[in-house]
């Protein structure tokens, strides 16, 4: 059974599907392409929001 997941290499900056990449350099699973290319948006994002809650 193959990995159908998505992820993003830190160090490349290539999306991948599957576990390419070790996993300090790997960000993910994502369950689409488009969500992994956009990994360290959605990274900010998170990130973001979790300051904003934290200030609360």
């Amino acid at each position: 059974m193959s990995d159908q997941q998505w992820y993003f290499d830190t160090s490349s900056g290539e999306v991948t599907q599957g576990k390419t990449s070790g996993w300090d350099n790997r960000m993910g699973p994502y369950p689409s392409r488009d969500e992994a290319e956009h990994a360290l948006q959605i990274a900010r994002e998170r990130t973001k929001a979790a300051d904003e809650w934290d200030e609360d």
